[in-house]
């Protein structure tokens, strides 16, 4: 999928490719190394979901004001400060030497990566704004996407047996650094941003406040039930103070966080609904089925990590194929064929057993998911920029990667709360497999819904050959 354009172009899509890799590398890279990291740093079983967590939180939680600020203060600039954040986080992460430390740098991790991926997504769609190099660059964005998400499983199992867990963090140091200096190259600077007022600090304020009560109010059903006053409060107040975000974007004189107009364009509403539920199913399957082939099959870490090979080949094999389709099929038919197959693969992933095999119970199902996520990741970042201005790209593209990692924490947050009550207090291969089961089961149903969103919210489009 090699893109013939000029030294410019190609070093920004190159760039891009390296950002995306490496953010989507350190959504699961630490996943397998787990048990090692608890056992390390003395966490307990809750506190344990907070090395991921606290990532996809702050990323998730942050997008929307990276993306304004690459719109406001320029993507060059607000790359390079996201990168050199990202690789200080990494860098101090594998140094901690108790739980909150790790915490803290995996939450430093998001911030920076926050920062860095509308920037670098947003440069990709201003770059490439039309015809077949657009295809063939979201087609290459898809790729290295689906591959750091897939191939971080892998990585991280070997670097935790013949390295030390350490290095889960550390290996994004050097890609980081070879990042940041083929930004500083080779990324033109851009024309100057246009400013129109004010940002919108209180905006990002809620926003920010509101996704992280939500999502940590959501965690901590694991020890106070849904009808507990814990637990209503913390969610009535993240509701109140998303509906209160809600209003000051409406009201704001200041330049507002996002255009709620933006959500009239029926591609960006129904990109980002979409990518809000495939974002929840990806972030669970790839814990649970790390969990299931430690914990209940008794996989070693860098074995464990080898398993997650034909996943990761079957996300690039779909991407490939997104961009073979993608000039004569519309998007949304390559996003609602790609759910279907990713929700049939979770139904079957549904069926593992505690004396299960990885050839019967996970390779072939994995296959199946992997395939049909890698259809939808060009489509998707596509049609979530589509009819938007380039003042807004950025915008639009942290609101997309918002959805997607929003979608990550809530619904890992969700079906961890799942697996743990059907689990229940003893800890046996039946019940574990039991809790993994039902909450593989329920991405399938998210599936279903996403499906259902690309039939009725996004536009049937005839794409020319």
């Amino acid at each position: 999928m090699t893109i013939l354009v000029g030294t410019r172009t190609g070093s920004t899509l190159a760039t891009v490719a390296v950002v995306q890799f490496m953010v989507s590398l350190d959504l699961s890279v630490v996943n397998v190394g787990l048990p090692q990291i608890a056992a390390g740093l003395g966490f307990g079983t809750v506190g344990l979901t907070w090395v991921i967590h606290a990532y996809a939180l702050t990323f998730g939680g942050l997008l929307l004001l990276g993306g304004k600020a690459a719109d406001r203060y320029g993507r060059k600039q607000v790359l390079l400060l996201g990168l050199g954040l990202f690789g200080l986080a990494s860098l101090i992460g594998g140094f901690a030497q108790e739980p909150g430390h790790l915490i803290a740098a995996r939450a430093a991790q998001g911030v920076g990566a926050a920062a860095l991926a509308p920037a670098a997504l947003s440069l990709l769609a201003t770059t490439f704004p039309g015809g077949r190099e657009r295809v063939r660059a979201f087609g290459v964005w898809s790729a290295t996407n689906a591959a750091g998400g897939a191939l971080g499983v892998l990585i991280g199992g070997l670097l935790t047996e013949y390295a030390s867990w350490r290095w889960v963090m550390f290996v994004n140091v050097p890609m980081a650094a070879g990042a940041l200096a083929l930004a500083w190259r080779g990324v033109a600077a851009g024309p100057a941003p246009v400013r129109t007022g004010r940002p919108d600090v209180l905006g990002a304020v809620l926003a920010t406040a509101g996704v992280t009560l939500l999502v940590f109010g959501i965690v901590r059903t694991e020890h106070h039930a849904w009808t507990s006053p814990a637990t209503v409060t913390t969610l009535a107040v993240a509701i109140a103070l998303l509906i209160a975000f809600v209003r000051v974007e409406l009201t704001t004189r200041r330049e507002p966080l996002i255009r709620l107009g933006l959500f009239a364009n029926r591609s960006v509403l129904g990109a980002n609904l979409f990518s809000l539920l495939i974002g929840g199913a990806m972030a669970a399957s790839f814990y649970f089925a790390s969990l299931y082939l430690q914990r209940v099959l008794g996989t070693g870490p860098a074995l464990t990590g080898l398993m997650f090979l034909p996943m990761a080949l079957a996300v690039i094999a779909g991407s490939v194929l997104a961009v073979k389709f993608g000039y004569r099929a519309a998007p949304r038919t390559l996003l609602i064929a790609g759910a279907l197959l990713t929700g049939a693969g979770f139904a079957w992933f549904g069926l593992i057993s505690p004396d299960g095999t990885f050839l019967t119970h996970v390779l072939a199902p994995s296959v199946v998911i992997g395939a049909g996520f890698g259809l939808c990741l060009g489509p998707i970042v596509s049609t979530a920029t589509t009819g938007v201005a380039a003042h807004e790209s950025g915008t639009a593209s942290g609101l997309l990667n918002s959805s997607r990692q929003i979608g990550a924490s809530l619904g890992l947050a969700v079906l961890g709360t799942v697996a743990h009550h059907r689990t229940g207090q003893v800890l046996t291969p039946q019940t574990l497999t039991d809790g993994y089961a039902l909450s593989l089961t329920v991405c399938a149903a998210l599936l279903a819904a996403a499906v259902l969103i690309a039939l009725t919210v996004l536009r049937r489009k005839v794409v020319p050959a």
